[in-house]
């Protein structure tokens, strides 16, 4: 009697092991597949922070530009097209700062890249763009 005890008891846990890692694999899919949901919405919500963020930074600095009332175009800088205009006007650095009203140092980031100038900055740039080197100098030793 003991052989059929044993081999009952053998039995049931040979289908009991089967039915648990059926369960497992079910489970274990289903886990995956939540972990990778989870990855993707915080992928999206790294890109809509990041893209939020963007937008707040741009909205601080254009609004003063886009309401004024007398440009209707909003006023583009470039880096390179800066230093032209100051080597075209034939002022240093120092000077072209005096004229807007900022540092040589502000002047030089401006044309390096690694800063850029305020919307109030932006009008006299665009300013001194109709200006020529006469006016500029008159301007300088006045």
């Amino acid at each position: 009697m003991s052989t059929f005890a044993n081999q009952l008891k053998s039995e049931i846990a040979r289908i009991s092991k089967k039915e648990i890692k059926a369960e497992n694999t079910a489970l274990k899919k289903a886990s995956s597949h939540y972990r990778s949901e989870i990855a993707a919405l915080k992928r999206r919500l790294s890109t809509l922070e990041s893209s939020l963020a963007r937008l707040a930074k741009n909205q601080g600095s254009t609004p003063s530009v886009a309401d004024d009332p007398e440009s209707e175009k909003t006023l583009r800088f470039r880096p390179a097209g800066f230093a032209k205009l100051r080597q075209k006007l034939g002022v240093t650095a120092n000077e072209m700062g005096a004229l807007l009203g900022v540092t040589g140092q502000s002047v030089y980031k401006w044309e390096k890249g690694t800063a850029r100038p305020r919307a109030s900055q932006l009008k006299a740039i665009a300013a001194m763009r109709k200006m020529g080197k006469k006016q500029v100098l008159e301007m300088l030793t006045g």
